[in-house]
């Protein structure tokens, strides 16, 4: 695969992310901060009815906006990344014990890497609308990898000085450290949050 864009989404998936953007920053946050402040951060952002329930199904974007811009403003912007990287490998672990067969798991671990890396962007990039919204997903295999996602649904609205989506980063790299190679290393190289026209990141090994 030199290049690969997701195609425009239908009406039902429009706008809308996969729960683990909200269920594992709940996870990450009971852990550090307990109970009582993660439903005090929850209801900040006008969320904590999946505190009292989780969503099941895919949510809308806004609110995953809503939660990760809520860890910002009442954690500060070092603690917020610390915790969006933990649930972004935390949304790693779940999709590899819950969403990628083991036989394709175990197939990936003994290809060369390039070739691995070349069928995990592929499913990736199926499957992209679950994690990139109303965002434009495309991905290019190479020395290094590299991955886009333009209209970035987290990143509307914020402004900061480095890049923004450390949720994201996590979770490539705990995939691809998995199942590509374990020295893999995600670096986020460009964010519409710092003005750039897409986020853009880059993966070697």
């Amino acid at each position: 695969m030199n290049a690969a864009a997701l195609p425009a989404d239908t009406a039902s998936r429009a706008g809308r992310i996969g729960p683990n953007a909200i269920i594992r920053v709940g996870e990450v946050l009971t852990a550090r901060i307990g109970s009582s402040g993660t439903w005090a951060l929850f209801e900040h952002a006008g969320l904590v009815r999946y505190l009292r329930q989780p969503p099941g199904q895919m949510v809308e974007e806004a609110e995953v906006r809503q939660l990760h811009g809520a860890l910002r403003e009442k954690l500060g912007a070092a603690t917020a990344r610390d915790v969006a990287t933990a649930a972004g490998r935390a949304t790693a672990d779940y999709l590899l014990g819950h969403r990628i067969p083991k036989p394709v798991q175990r197939l990936l671990r003994v290809l060369p890497a390039p070739l691995a890396a070349r069928v995990l962007l592929a499913a990736i990039t199926r499957n992209a609308w679950t994690f990139a919204g109303s965002g434009e997903f495309s991905a290019r295999a190479g020395s290094p990898v590299q991955l886009t996602i333009r209209h970035n649904p987290l990143c509307q609205g914020l402004h900061t000085d480095t890049p923004a989506c450390d949720f994201y980063a996590a979770t490539f790299e705990r995939l691809f450290q998995v199942l590509v190679h374990r020295n893999a290393r995600v670096r986020e190289v460009a964010c519409e949050a710092c003005g750039s026209d897409a986020c853009r990141f880059e993966i070697r090994w």
